[in-house]
């Protein structure tokens, strides 16, 4: 059984996932760390320790979460070095491979894991994969871990780049096209909370039939169009301006993008 948690770098995604460990009870001791702790001291009233002192941090749990941006990884790795041998390690650091983390770090057990900003609610999607000495408690709780805070899911490492281009990024799709869903909605004589209600429970509740649903989405489309009806003509323009294209061509740009990070060894010399 592990003897606490530590999370190196308490910003939007490590502290969302500190608020979550310390609500759902997954583990016991969690210490979570950031520069400005005037930014965190509502974890202490859940029962988190803060601290701005990351070696002391890994050195009084079994598990470190590491949720840093990546240019600031390779200096994380080096203040840990020497307390971090023998534990396990989970980065959510994006585009950064597991073989770069044990270069830097030898003698720990390593998980790589992209969730994404809706673990703020709960709702993340989040893929992870292992270092080959990883434990079978280890993968028994990371998937716990990663469950609590929505699905989560075991992949093959050399996919997690692309799923950083589709789920990672995803959230932020899915904010635009909602953005324009509202200005349409206002366009049309909507009042603006209103289209944002609409908007965003159109999302949920199509995310729902397809997901929960098992309804495939191009029976909800057929479900829906009309001849000569209002959603064929908007289904028109949407084929004329290449939405579908548009979105493809979004997601391969930042798995490449998150390919050039992974390439790009800077990022932990």
């Amino acid at each position: 059984m592990y003897n606490g948690i530590s999370i190196i770098g308490a910003g939007i995604i490590g502290g969302a996932m500190a608020r979550i460990l310390a609500r759902k009870k997954i583990i016991n001791k969690i210490i979570a760390t950031r520069r400005n702790l005037d930014k965190i001291r509502d974890l202490e009233e859940l029962g988190v320790i803060i601290t701005s002192d990351n070696v002391w941090a890994v050195e009084n749990s079994d598990v470190a979460i590491i949720s840093v941006k990546p240019n600031a990884l390779a200096n994380v790795l080096k203040e840990i070095r020497d307390v971090a041998r023998g534990k396990l390690l989970i980065s959510v650091v994006a585009g950064v491979p597991i073989n770069l983390i044990e270069d830097m770090l030898p003698g720990t057990r390593i998980v790589r894991a992209m969730p994404n900003i809706a673990v703020l609610v709960g709702e993340s999607f989040t893929v992870y994969s292992f270092s080959k000495n990883v434990t079978d408690e280890d993968r028994e709780f990371t998937d716990i871990l990663f469950s609590s805070m929505g699905v989560a899911i075991e992949v093959e490492e050399k996919y997690i780049n692309a799923y950083t281009g589709l789920t990672g990024s995803g959230p932020a799709y899915m904010s635009t096209f909602i953005e324009a869903m509202v200005y349409a909605g206002l366009k049309v004589g909507i009042p603006r909370d209103i289209a944002l209600l609409g908007a965003t429970q159109v999302a949920i509740g199509t995310g729902k039939l397809i997901r929960d649903g098992g309804m495939h989405y191009a029976k909800i489309k057929e479900m829906v169009v009309t001849p000569a009806g209002t959603t064929i003509e908007g289904l028109f323009e949407l084929e004329e301006i290449g939405l579908r294209r548009g979105l493809m061509k979004a997601v391969y740009a930042a798995t490449q993008r998150a390919e050039d990070i992974s390439k790009n060894k800077n990022n932990t010399d």
